[in-house]
């Protein structure tokens, strides 16, 4: 991802884009489609919580996957019926080329018939193998620690990973997900969670709640 974005690209009116997410998919339809699929990859954000709790525990506006930059590729061409689209910075570009996914990291797969967006690719900075935050290149991580797996095997991002990215907007449902999970850290989870907040968000409010 670049520092600057590249011309063109539309501006994103949210309630409109809201609706064009009213058929996204769930995380078991994207898993079967990945199901063999050689680079490692993970359900993100809120979905990601719920796949760890074992249970959806509120609504989801979208589903968001997580994979290395370098693995895009070949996930992208298990979808070849579906445009896809570069977002950031609050604009779109439908059908990206090379320029507008170098300037940017969150991809919307969309059906070109409807319209409909049906999931959001996060493509993620890291050196072969490693992890690589894209908040602060210093928190670097195997894959191995950073994906977990439920029962049936749908890949997801570890939750303290999740509240760690939820804790810089801190909005109402993040709150919500950060209570919700809370209880089901263990201490090496809280540990974890706690350092990488002070330092990626120093002096977070959620910090306190995890060491006290």
């Amino acid at each position: 991802m670049t520092e600057f974005l590249p011309p063109g690209g539309v501006v994103l009116d949210e309630d409109e884009a809201d609706a064009r997410w009213g058929s996204a998919w769930r995380p078991e339809q994207v898993a079967e489609r990945l199901d063999g699929v050689g680079t490692p990859w993970c359900v993100a954000a809120g979905w990601a919580l719920d796949l760890f709790r074992g249970e959806q525990t509120r609504p989801h506006g979208d589903l968001e996957i997580a994979v290395p930059a370098a693995g895009f590729p070949e996930l992208r061409s298990l979808f070849p019926e579906l445009a896809c689209d570069a977002v950031g910075s609050g604009r779109l570009w439908a059908g990206a080329g090379a320029e507008a996914l170098a300037a940017t990291h969150q991809t919307w797969f969309r059906d070109p018939g409807s319209g409909q967006f049906l999931f959001d690719v996060f493509r993620e900075p890291h050196d072969g193998g490693t992890w690589i935050c894209r908040r602060d290149a210093s928190l670097r991580l195997p894959y191995d620690a950073v994906i977990e797996r439920t029962a049936d095997g749908i890949p997801y991002l570890a939750p303290e990973l999740v509240l760690l990215f939820k804790a810089k907007a801190q909005r109402a449902k993040d709150r919500a997900d950060f209570d919700g999970v809370l209880p089901l850290l263990g201490p090496a989870r809280r540990e974890a969670l706690a350092g990488w907040l002070e330092l990626v968000h120093p002096g977070h409010p959620w910090r306190a709640e995890l060491t006290g």
